[in-house]
């Protein structure tokens, strides 16, 4: 997995470094290191974060709500 899409993953599932990082229970730095190209995702993890990149892509959150606000 590039650096690349490594960050259009986290873009699709709407996640943060720190929200990943929390998500492994893992150094922030690590994910700052695999974002920045500068250490090699894991071919495990790679496939999780596809999977569920995918499934938000495919499943975009309902627009129905937009605007809502409480009364």
């Amino acid at each position: 997995m590039t650096p690349a899409r490594f960050t259009e993953c986290l873009l699709h599932i709407r996640w943060t470094p720190i929200n990943l990082a929390s998500a492994l229970q893992c150094d922030l730095s690590w994910v700052e290191a695999l974002e920045a190209g500068n250490a090699e995702v894991p071919a495990g993890l790679a496939s999780w974060l596809e999977t569920l990149a995918q499934a938000h892509e495919a499943l975009p959150p309902p627009t129905t709500y937009r605007g809502k606000h409480s009364e």
